[in-house]
C-alpha cells in the first residue's frame, strides 16, 4: 500500500481493514478463495500481504482479478470520508515451487522485490500522476502462462502489457523481465515514467508528460486533454466520453 508507512498511527488500522475487505471481495468476486481461507498461504507484511495460491489459478491472479481490484479501488475513493487517506496498491503476481509446510523459497523472495522494483514504484507514481490506484508487475512466467497464452480476457492483451526489467536498488543482484500493468493506462503511455535503466526502449524519457488527473475517478481507458484546435481525424481507435470547454471561444 503506498505511503502507508507515513499515515498517523491512529489511521493505519482502519485504511488497512478497509484494504482487507477490498481484497476479500475482489478475490470472490474473480472465483479465487478468499484471503482469510488460505490459513498458512496468508502472510501479513504490515503494508500490505503475502498470498499463496495453487498455480492453477495463475490466470485469474491477473484477469479478472486486476481489473476488479482496480475498480473497487476507484469506487473506494469516491466514498471514502474526507479525512481518510486513498488507498494506492503496487501488486506482484508470481509463479514458483515452494516448500512445505513451511512456504518458503526463491519464489517469495522474488515475489517481493518485484513489488519493490523501480518498474513498480514508477508504475505507481504514473497511476498516481493520472488518478488512478492500482499498478501491478507481472513476472515474465505468469504473463507467458496468462496473457501470451490467450487465457485473459479482451480488456487484459499484451498491448495493455509494458515489457521492461525489474531490478531493486538495494540488490544489486536482482534483475529480471517483467510487464507493468496500470489499468486504465496505456502501456506505450506509462512508458514515459520509466526511467532508462529499467526500460528496454532507449531515449525513455526521465520527465513524464502531462497528463492531469480526472476530476471524477477515472473509468478504465485512456483519458485525452486537448488544448487547442483538433484537427488530426485519427485521435484513438474509440472516445466514449468527450467534454467541450467552450470557454475560451
Amino acid at each position: 500500500m503506498k505511503g502507508y508507512s507515513r499515515l498517523p498511527e491512529a489511521q493505519m488500522a482502519p485504511v488497512r481493514s478497509d484494504l482487507d475487505s477490498i481484497l476479500e471481495t475482489v478475490f470472490v468476486q474473480s472465483g479465487l478463495p478468499a484471503p482469510h481461507t488460505l490459513g498458512a498461504g496468508y502472510k501479513d507484511t504490515g503494508d500490505g500481504v503475502i498470498l499463496l495460491l495453487p498455480p492453477r489459478h495463475a490466470a485469474r491472479l491477473v484477469d479478472p482479478l486486476l481489473g476488479h481490484l482496480s475498480a473497487a479501488l476507484q469506487r473506494y475513493e469516491g466514498v471514502r470520508m474526507a479525512a481518510a487517506p486513498a488507498i494506492r496498491v503496487r501488486a506482484a503476481v508470481h509463479v514458483g515451487p515452494l516448500s512445505v509446510p513451511d512456504h518458503r523459497g526463491a519464489a517469495i523472495n522474488d515475489a517481493c522485490r518485484l513489488v519493490n522494483s523501480d518498474a513498480a514504484y514508477q508504475a505507481v507514481a504514473a497511476a498516481t500522476a493520472n488518478g488512478l490506484f492500482l499498478a501491478a508487475v507481472l513476472s515474465e512466467p505468469v504473463y507467458q502462462r496468462s496473457v501470451q497464452a490467450g487465457r485473459t480476457g479482451m480488456e487484459m492483451t499484451e498491448r495493455q502489457f509494458l515489457a521492461t526489467v525489474a531490478r531493486v536498488a538495494e540488490k544489486p543482484g536482482f534483475e529480471a523481465p517483467c510487464r507493468l500493468l496500470v489499468p486504465g493506462l496505456p502501456a506505450d503511455f506509462l512508458r514515459g515514467y520509466l526511467t532508462a535503466p529499467g526500460s528496454p526502449a532507449p531515449g525513455t524519457a526521465s520527465t513524464p508528460p502531462a497528463h492531469p488527473a480526472p476530476e471524477q475517478p477515472a473509468r478504465a481507458g485512456a483519458v485525452f486533454n486537448f488544448n487547442g484546435a483538433v484537427t488530426d481525424p485519427v485521435i484513438a481507435d474509440e472516445i466514449k466520453n468527450l467534454r467541450i470547454d467552450r470557454r475560451s471561444r
